[in-house]
């Protein structure tokens, strides 16, 4: 009965079914939705009865009523009260959309990410541990730069552009910056959206219980190319997963040992060949 009760309702809310924080969004929003439009039945309700109850007719003195106390008191309490039983419901359903909750049978990517730090804007599941990638808006693409970098200084991190890839049943943490301007990064059905801004980091989070596809794009205007800044996540098992990682970790060593040798050679060049390199 409720599902056929809120089923109309999936018109005016957000998308959801990805990860728990947005399906905790979804129903947050339905809860509210449902008392408004209650509150607003009433009222509409009452002004119309008022409007034909109390219309105009010949010869009739309209009441001149200056105020009655025990209306006024009652519909003020039951406006706190309503106030009231929204905030505790916010509060209640806060907790699951800000803090994630362990992953499940994760792969090699979850263990070789590491435990890193939590804080007031970076939330962690309780065991500390959750797949860290990060998230670079540029003008005008995403680019997803995943754990596993081959140098002490993080150069040489297995990366890719506008898809996400990432493991089901693993939460994923992500760390979202801009290179250049303002862009906000938005899968609905993954969650709410998140402002990349340059010199700042701002943090979410999803955990994607099957494989499957997820669409969203730059949802901050950004610039003339704004409409073509598109997101995606794509979701996989962990095994694929890491063995798509791996692929990528050995195309990026392999590119960085061609450019090491092309870079030597163009060092060693005399004469007319010769090449600054600073």
């Amino acid at each position: 009965m409720g599902h056929l009760l809120l089923s109309p309702l999936a018109f005016f809310t957000p998308l959801s079914g990805g990860s728990p924080n947005a399906d905790n969004i979804d129903s947050l929003y339905k809860i509210v939705l449902v008392i408004a439009l209650v509150i607003f039945v009433l009222v509409e309700g009452g002004l119309l009865y008022a409007l034909v109850k109390f219309r105009a007719r010949k010869g009739a003195v309209a009441a001149q009523i200056r105020g009655n106390t025990r209306l006024e008191t009652s519909w003020t309490v039951a406006a706190a009260v309503i106030l009231l039983a929204l905030a505790v419901v916010t509060f209640a359903k806060l907790g699951a959309i800000q803090n994630p909750p362990n992953s499940g049978a994760g792969g090699d990517a979850l263990a070789s990410s590491g435990v890193r730090f939590a804080s007031a804007e970076r939330k962690l599941p309780p065991n500390g541990k959750a797949l860290n990638i990060q998230v670079i808006g540029r003008q005008f693409v995403w680019q997803y730069v995943y754990p596993g970098a081959a140098e002490p200084d993080g150069l040489g991190a297995p990366f890719s552009y506008e898809e996400l890839v990432v493991p089901t049943e693993t939460t994923v943490s992500l760390d979202v910056v801009a290179a250049d301007v303002v862009h906000e990064w938005w899968i609905p059905q993954l969650g709410g959206k998140v402002q990349a801004v340059p010199g700042y980091h701002n943090y979410t989070w999803f955990k994607i219980p099957r494989p499957g596809v997820y669409r969203g794009q730059c949802s901050f205007l950004c610039g003339r190319g704004h409409a073509r800044m598109i997101a995606t996540v794509r979701a996989v098992p962990p095994a694929q997963f890491d063995a798509w990682l791996a692929t990528q970790k050995k195309q990026i060593t392999e590119a960085n040992a061609e450019a090491k040798v092309a870079r030597a050679k163009l060092g060693a060049q005399t004469g007319a060949g010769q090449v600054e390199n600073p």
